[in-house]
């Protein structure tokens, strides 16, 4: 399994487009092969500030995803444009009882 952990904060006046932008992406990724969990989240004290906490079976889904219509469409072309900063990590689960 893969984890992706992203922290954006977006520019200042595009939040709600923000807000429209994970939702948009939101449905088609769950829809994904390989896509275990998909959730975006709004910081309750900061709101420019998103997380975004994904999970793909392996990295070849993780591409695909990244590869697709809807992220092209709505990550790229939408959010990136809107973004101050982003600041993602890869993490694998660790195999412990």
């Amino acid at each position: 399994m893969v984890c992706v952990a992203v922290t954006y904060v977006i520019k200042p006046g595009h939040e709600r487009e923000a807000v429209e932008l994970f939702g948009k992406l939101t449905g088609p990724t769950r829809a994904e092969a390989g896509c275990r969990m998909y959730l975006a989240h709004r910081s309750t004290t900061d709101p420019r500030k998103f997380f975004l906490y994904e999970q793909y079976d392996d990295q070849a889904a993780l591409d695909a995803h990244r590869a697709s219509e809807h992220f092209a469409r709505y990550g790229t072309g939408g959010l990136f444009p809107i973004i101050e900063s982003r600041t993602p990590e890869l993490y694998e689960p660790l195999d412990v009882v």
